[in-house]
């Protein structure tokens, strides 16, 4: 477990699921981690459900902070912060940024480019174990200085910064179209006739072993499809009509909206 003080500089659902994932899984304690919000209700929320500090004032958290992690929105007044971070952080301070759409150059700017930065998209899937975050340093950052913190809310992937939308658009919303499509495989099984429990578990089953299927054999899913439906058969007939649905086209369609919307969110207004 990291023994250094971290400092959250907003504490809406995104900065909870990291908190509520370190503690669970004993990479950080409860007091090394303070967190400042203006919203009064979101601190009371946090004090109480988890005992972090949210009594300290935004300079004792940021000045005794090894990391300081910027959960805001991209709307909200980085360079007012990126001021008071200057003025009240130690100069070693790791910067942590979950700000969606602000790269690596607009974060120097308003926080230092000589102060390590390190850009991360959290995953999703926080309380799990299970998801990558996607990370891109600058040069004055390693990621050794935020490996362990990282690695209590998921996997982590070091990227080349211009995939950090990409990720964002594709691996962060991934887990919305899995969840769309369980539901849908669902509703399937009770249009057919099954009662709605027994067409959830089987759904929720096949995920989960294909998914290891997948992971055991090595094999590309055109392989296993091949391998599990027979000429004329009843799992081709059904894939046919899938095909038909344009399915494919219209998740690669809604993986490419994200990520426009994430680049979105980054450009100045």
């Amino acid at each position: 477990m990291s023994k250094g003080k971290i400092h959250f500089i907003g504490g809406g659902q995104m900065a909870e699921a990291i908190i509520r994932a370190c503690l669970a899984g004993g990479t950080l304690a409860a007091g090394q981690i303070s967190v400042s919000d203006i919203n009064e209700g979101r601190l009371g929320l946090l004090k109480t459900k988890y005992n972090v500090d949210t009594e300290s004032t935004q300079q004792e958290g940021l000045s005794a902070a090894e990391l300081i992690v910027i959960a805001v929105r991209p709307q909200d007044n980085l360079v007012a912060l990126g001021t008071l971070i200057q003025q009240s952080a130690s100069p070693s301070a790791v910067i942590v940024s979950i700000v969606a759409g602000v790269t690596i150059a607009q974060l120097g700017d308003y926080f230092g480019a000589e102060r390590p930065i390190v850009r991360v998209i959290p995953n999703t899937l926080t309380d799990t174990g299970y998801g990558y975050s996607g990370v891109a340093l600058n040069a004055a950052a390693s990621l050794e200085q935020v490996e362990a913190f990282l690695l209590g809310f998921g996997k982590v992937q070091v990227l080349e910064e211009s995939y950090i939308d990409i990720f964002t658009g594709f691996g962060v919303a991934g887990p919305n179209y899995i969840y769309y499509f369980i539901e849908s495989f669902t509703d399937a099984g009770v249009l057919a006739g099954l009662p709605r429990e027994q067409a959830w578990k089987v759904a929720l089953e096949n995920m989960l072993g294909a998914v290891a299927m997948l992971q055991q054999t090595g094999l590309h899913p055109r392989q296993l499809l091949d391998i599990n439906n027979s000429p004329g058969g009843v799992g081709m007939h059904g894939l046919y009509e899938l095909n038909n649905s344009d399915f494919a086209a219209g998740l690669q369609r809604s993986v490419l909206a994200a990520v426009k919307r994430t680049t979105e969110l980054g450009v100045k207004k």
